[in-house]
């Protein structure tokens, strides 16, 4: 599930009672306002993105890296019989990818209505309505994990998600997750020239919220930087295998939100980082 980016107003636009800023939000408020989030603009995102996503495609983000050409959960003729869990699923376009390579996925997702458009679109794998933080599943009971800007920029506390995605793991399984580029936090959240120029601190973590009248959060996304990430790996009992920085691709003359051809092209918008779950010692 790609998100909208959202470090200036472009989300506020679904919402347009709130305000946003930047404060200290936790896991109970950014789990509860991302939750009714992504409930009230699942139709608006599937209506906006669908075509792009694909019913039955993997794509890591908007540069439009596919799992086809990437491999980076394994060679497509390995992935058969393999259990593999996707978080943060949206309408499951990955898992009905892995599927087809004779996998046996499970969708995961926070968002009710993000999963109707699931069943919608169909498929014979289940689908989970849960918080990643607390995954309804036994130990070691997947082979592979993965997650296409799911969950992980929208909670307070990303170790809490990674460890729980390693308790599910079997020994040595591989999570891949996507999420918007570090670096992207400093710049404005715009696709054109107005986007290039820093504007914020890449160190400040202070979350970005959006909130209704009464204070209360109705959107909450987290910002850590590239350093953050491999501590919070490593902190998880993940060995970080690899981290792409895929390059905007000459075929993709498409904007999304805040990613571009003209700033693709100039700054990195996504980071996908292969873990696997470290038994050494």
């Amino acid at each position: 599930m790609i998100q909208e980016p959202t470090s200036s107003e472009s989300a506020a636009q679904s919402d347009s009672e709130s305000e946003a800023t930047r404060r200290d939000a936790g896991a109970a408020e950014s789990s509860r306002a991302n939750r009714g989030w992504w409930d009230r603009n699942a139709d608006e995102y599937q209506v906006e993105h669908g075509t792009f996503l694909g019913d039955d495609r993997f794509v890591w983000g908007p540069e439009g890296l596919d799992e086809v050409e990437a491999e980076l959960l394994g060679p497509p003729e390995d992935l058969k019989d393999r259990r593999v869990l996707e978080i943060g699923a949206g309408a499951a376009q990955c898992s009905r990818w892995l599927a087809a390579q004779g996998a046996r996925p499970v969708a995961l997702d926070i968002s009710h209505r993000q999963l109707q458009h699931a069943l919608r679109i169909g498929g014979s794998f289940p689908l989970v309505c849960a918080d990643a933080g607390a995954l309804p599943f036994a130990d070691a009971s997947f082979d592979l994990a993965c997650s296409a800007y799911g969950a992980l920029p929208f909670v307070a506390d990303p170790v809490r998600v990674l460890t729980e995605v390693r308790r599910v793991l079997r020994p040595g399984g591989r999570f891949v997750f996507s999420v918007t580029h570090p670096i992207r936090w400093a710049f404005p959240d715009e696709p054109g020239p107005e986007g290039l120029s820093v504007s914020a601190s890449y160190f400040d973590r202070t979350p970005y919220v959006e909130q209704d009248e009464q204070g209360r959060a109705v959107y909450v996304e987290h910002h850590r930087t590239i350093g953050d990430r491999v501590r919070d790996i490593a902190a998880s009992g993940f060995r970080l295998v690899d981290l792409v920085e895929p390059e905007w691709p000459a075929w993709n003359t498409s904007e999304w939100g805040g990613w571009s051809p003209l700033r693709g092209n100039l700054i990195p918008g996504t980071a996908i980082f292969v873990c696997e779950r470290d038994d050494r010692g």
